[in-house]
């Protein structure tokens, strides 16, 4: 008895993979988004899943450039940190291994003084 091994089904082809946010890292994110929003800060965002880089943009109004980009580059986990929040500009304001200490440089802005 000669088997012969199954004929592997053709699914076409396949999705390059996708770098996303994990759901903690999305609740960290949101919830300053929704303090900044009371503040009457922010507006709107959009989130890109992109092949090498997840984007979560920050707008003012709809139609304008984003503010802030808060981005995730897993290739660069291994050396400056994987997490980074970039102005309008392009400026890199802060970037790092942990997202909660750089979404720190974030709110600051909600931190007024009260006359």
């Amino acid at each position: 008895m000669n088997a012969q091994p199954p004929i592997p089904l053709h699914t076409g082809p396949q999705a390059p993979p996708q770098v996303a946010f994990h759901r903690t890292e999305l609740n960290l994110i949101l919830s300053l988004y929704g303090r900044m929003v009371a503040a009457g800060e922010w507006r709107d965002y959009g989130i890109s899943l992109l092949k090498e880089a997840a984007v979560f943009s920050v707008f003012r109004r709809t139609a304008e450039n984003p503010l802030y980009r808060i981005e995730k580059r897993p290739k660069l986990r291994n050396r400056q940190g994987m997490y980074a929040v970039i102005g309008i500009d392009g400026q890199v304001l802060k970037r790092g291994h942990d997202l909660k200490t750089v979404l720190r440089v974030l709110e600051r802005k909600l931190i007024r003084s009260v006359d």
